[in-house]
């Protein structure tokens, strides 16, 4: 039996008023995922544990079968773990996006998507520039306009508001004892990043914490498993529960990612010998986030057609098969910021038919919500 579970970033939303009060699930067409829905058991699962931050590292975590109640300890240091760097006790870990700010306004969290070697130029910039003022700083290149921090335990103590979260709206700057630090060096990169040629105008710094202790997924689950994901967050729960990381040249993380690409790669690696593989695609979320309707309805019809139809053709040549598909939290149009509520999930069996029904908020919206972190379990059931 092979597993695959597909998720797509933060695809839930809520009524539309450019989609006649529709949501972008119920609009796009998706005869792949529709024909799949009808013969699975579709649902609602609270990936988001109640007061706990709906950021895609915790939804992420919890699709991945771990409880984020208890193992999560921040956004950033699962991040820094997908770069190869484990953290001393006394240090903690920042994101570090590339924004542009105008006149005291988040004008765009991610400093319009600049390249990975764009990204990364303005990092070694900030590092001969500033980390030498404060001991123990150092930027880490990530993924285009996300990037790292590692700075001293003393920084953790800050209040720290992701950028997604004022898209279009007044800045506020990190507080708390270790708030002033933070702030002055969101300061003192624009005049770094005065120097390149870029939309992004400064950094913005959040997500803090200590790295997890996250269990083997193997010996957690009992699979081995791989993933492709172009986030690193995703990437680094990846690393720390020991999962084969796959990489292909076309993962952007962005709405012009190579689909084909990830699906080719799970095919392949099913083949080759791995259990589970997940597919994760962050076009969904970066679209929600920017209030583009036509391109979250665009990215699902993408899922449908670029993924689904080849994969599940590709699956029935591996033999019986059972896919897990729902995204890690909602990132409505109307809000454009993660929001905690429960979200759509499909189970389907290759060789036996579920209930049916339809993957969209309105279809499960009487369903009684499961914790995300049990659906692997129930994914992987003989």
């Amino acid at each position: 039996m092979k597993h695959v579970i597909c998720i797509p970033d933060g695809c839930a939303d809520l009524p539309v008023p450019e989609l006649d009060g529709y949501t972008p699930l119920e609009v796009a067409h998706t005869p792949v995922l529709d024909a799949l829905a009808a013969r699975a058991t579709v649902g609602r699962a609270a990936v988001i544990p109640e007061g706990m931050s709906p950021g895609s590292d915790v939804g992420n975590m919890s699709i991945l079968g771990f409880d984020p109640a208890q193992f999560h300890t921040g956004r950033a240091p699962i991040e820094v773990a997908a770069l190869g760097v484990t953290l001393r006790p006394d240090q903690t870990a920042f994101r570090c996006n590339l924004v542009r700010v105008v006149d005291g306004v988040m004008v765009d969290y991610a400093g319009a998507n600049p390249t990975n070697e764009e990204g990364a130029a303005v990092i070694a910039g900030l590092q001969e520039a500033l980390a030498g003022a404060h001991e123990g700083l150092e930027f880490l290149a990530g993924v285009g306009f996300r990037n790292a921090l590692i700075a001293p335990e003393a920084w953790l103590d800050a209040d720290c508001t992701p950028p997604h979260d004022l898209s279009g709206a007044p800045i506020v700057n990190p507080s708390g004892p270790a708030g002033g630090a933070l702030t002055d060096l969101m300061e003192s990169s624009k005049e770094v990043l005065a120097g390149f040629e870029l939309e992004a105008n400064q950094i913005w710094l959040w997500g803090q914490g200590f790295q997890p202790q996250i269990p083997s997924f193997r010996d957690t689950h009992g699979v081995e498993a791989g993933l492709v994901t172009a986030v690193d967050l995703v990437r680094g729960i990846g690393v720390l529960s020991g999962m084969k990381i796959c990489d292909i040249p076309g993962a952007t993380g962005w709405y012009d990612t190579d689909y084909e690409g990830k699906r080719d790669v799970a095919l392949a690696e099913l083949k080759a010998g791995l259990d589970l593989f997940v597919i994760h695609v962050e076009a969904t979320d970066e679209a929600g986030h920017a209030g583009d309707v036509a391109e979250k309805v665009e990215a699902l019809e993408n899922w449908d057609r670029r993924i689904l139809a080849d994969l599940l053709t590709g699956l029935d040549d591996l033999g019986p098969w059972r896919l897990l598909m729902l995204p890690d939290h909602a990132t409505p149009l109307t809000t454009r910021t993660h929001t905690p509520d429960p979200v759509p999930y499909l189970l389907a069996d290759s060789e036996v038919d579920g209930p049916g029904g339809t993957f969209t908020e309105a279809g499960v919206a009487d369903r009684e919500p499961i914790p995300g972190h049990h659906l692997v379990s129930r994914l992987l059931a003989s």
